[in-house]
């Protein structure tokens, strides 16, 4: 049976942010949807969500290390780069998203960035103060300029107890954009 994404090949970051569990839901309907999620789990992920975890749910393995490579000749983040069809980071961190538009590549997630020709998308998740800082909104602004996608975040109490916009999508709403973004367009 097919569904539509069927033969793709998702990194899915997973970043710093209360909303990581989340990531857990999200790789499950990407699954369903017939991708192939490849989660990548920065140092600060990990202290939301186990890697365990991520596996488990993405039947592939949980990249969080830079210098681990992979099983060819090719450094492996090259080689996972060269895999995918999206890069998608969810939830996408203040931190990460600067990193991102700085062009750093300090571990395996923000490498990966540059290492990959594959569209990206974002799903930002932090306190309301920090999306609506001008350094993040110049950020964001840098990397829609570059064609970086971004699934806006919601409007609600935070997990800081702020009420604002800084809350992950639902995942049912990222999961669509992603998609959106793969599936093909109908010829006319």
């Amino acid at each position: 049976m097919s569904t539509p994404l069927t033969g793709k090949t998702i990194i899915l970051g997973v970043t710093g942010s209360i909303a990581a569990y989340k990531a857990a839901d999200l790789i499950r309907l990407l699954v369903e949807a017939g991708a192939s999620v490849h989660p990548v789990l920065t140092r600060a992920g990990a202290a939301f969500i186990t890697p365990m975890t991520l596996h488990t749910l993405a039947r592939n393995p949980v990249g969080d290390d830079l210098w681990a490579e992979g099983d060819g000749w090719n450094p492996g983040h090259i080689e996972l780069a060269d895999k995918a069809d999206l890069l998608l980071i969810a939830p996408a961190t203040a931190h990460c998203i600067a990193q991102f538009a700085q062009g750093l590549a300090s571990d395996l997630l923000t490498s990966l960035h540059l290492a990959t020709l594959a569209p990206v998308m974002m799903a930002p998740a932090m306190n309301g103060k920090m999306w609506q800082h001008p350094a993040t909104i110049a950020n964001v602004a840098t990397l829609r300029a570059r064609g970086v996608h971004f699934v806006e975040p919601l409007e609600g109490i935070l997990a800081c107890g702020y009420v604002g916009c800084g809350k992950l999508a639902k995942v049912e709403t990222i999961a669509a954009a992603v998609i959106a973004q793969l599936e093909p367009t109908p010829s006319i």
